[in-house]
């Protein structure tokens, strides 16, 4: 499959399930060796990734529920309950301070550089998931969630909670995406 074909093929599943296709430790193979692979500035290697399953990934979500007290739909979070497990996408701010100590005239610069990175992982692993016929979907409960999340799985302080990726088996498929007219936001200059 051509790197084309891989992302046409990544999309947006909200319906899922705990029946994955694969074994889990397949994911978390996955998990890994794209982490290892994906590039960041100055090689500052700040992404990190929690695979959470199994009760741990019930728990999960019911405490992203009560963190809300009430506020988000139950239904929604149920639904990313319903899934096999999560990734939660991090960056160490230790290791951006150390470059930022290392490398002033870049200071600045780090924090967006880990981002970027961080989001080239979850792109990554979200492409590869689907590779192996899983479906997953991208949230972002953080800022709210974060001091439970490293209270619950024993986290680092300095691990800044970026995104949450609910993956499992595809309940259902998403509705088609409509072409856009790509010229509103590629410019071509000779």
């Amino acid at each position: 499959m051509s790197i084309v074909d891989s992302i046409a093929k990544r999309r947006t599943y909200y319906q899922l399930n705990k029946n994955l296709p694969v074994a889990e430790q397949e994911v978390i193979g996955l998990v890994e060796t794209i982490t290892e692979l994906v590039p960041d500035a100055f090689n500052m290697k700040s992404a990190r990734a929690v695979v959470v399953t199994g009760g741990q990934q019930d728990a999960l979500w019911d405490a992203v529920y009560n963190a809300f007290d009430g506020k988000v739909a139950r239904e929604k979070i149920d639904g990313f309950r319903a899934a096999y497990g999560t990734i939660l996408y991090f960056f160490d701010t230790d290791v951006v301070k150390g470059l930022q100590e290392k490398f002033p005239l870049y200071a600045a610069n780090f924090p967006v550089w880990a981002q970027q990175a961080n989001g080239m992982l979850q792109f990554s692993i979200w492409s590869g998931l689907r590779d192996l016929n899983i479906g997953a979907n991208l949230q972002h409960y953080n800022p709210v969630i974060d001091e439970k999340v490293k209270a619950m799985f024993g986290l680092p302080t300095s691990w800044q909670l970026v995104a949450q990726m609910p993956f499992g088996g595809i309940v259902a498929e998403p509705d088609a995406k409509e072409k856009e007219d790509i010229a509103k936001r590629v410019k071509v200059i000779r």
